[in-house]
């Protein structure tokens, strides 16, 4: 029996019996990764009583039923505890941060990975840009402006935007 490469469901053969164990394996897979949701952040201990559907990421040096499971998504069925190993890319909504997680050689939580972020239609952060200078010289009467300008560059340091 082969699987999908991507989400290694079972995949059925011609002739094979008892098709619909595979079939339901499958689905039971399907039901965690399609828009998956987990109960909490990464736990290295199963919880005691898991209502069946609610699923978990498991964290490091699990114990347990997760032992040997590191990172891997888990759901309770009404089987016991399936696992899927993650693979870049895979998302995870944690309900009880109210955040996203999602798996990039380790699993990232309420971090964005954008190259920009556009609200209306307009770009309002891009890449950041490279360091600018903080004001000098001048004269007295440009001292206010020139307090003023620092403190937006400050701003603008202290967030990421402009480098240091």
């Amino acid at each position: 029996m082969g699987s999908t490469a991507r989400l290694a469901l079972p995949l059925l053969s011609a002739g094979q019996a008892q098709k619909e164990i595979y079939h339901n394996e499958a689905l039971q897979l399907l039901d965690m990764l399609a828009a998956a949701a987990v109960e909490e952040l990464p736990l290295a201990t199963p919880p005691a009583n898991p209502a069946i559907g609610a699923c978990y990421i498991v964290a490091d040096a699990a114990t347990g039923p997760w032992a040997t499971k590191d990172h891997c998504l888990a759901c309770f069925t009404g089987g016991g505890w399936r696992f899927v190993e993650p693979s870049d890319g895979l998302a995870a909504f944690v309900r009880s941060e109210g955040l996203w997680g999602a798996y990039i050689g380790g699993w990232e939580f309420g971090s964005v990975r954008a190259v920009s972020v556009v609200v209306g239609g307009q770009q309002v952060v891009g890449s950041r840009a490279s360091a600018i200078a903080s004001p000098a010289g001048g004269t007295t009467i440009d001292s206010e402006a020139r307090t003023a300008i620092g403190q937006i560059l400050s701003a603008l340091r202290s967030h990421g935007l402009i480098d240091t």
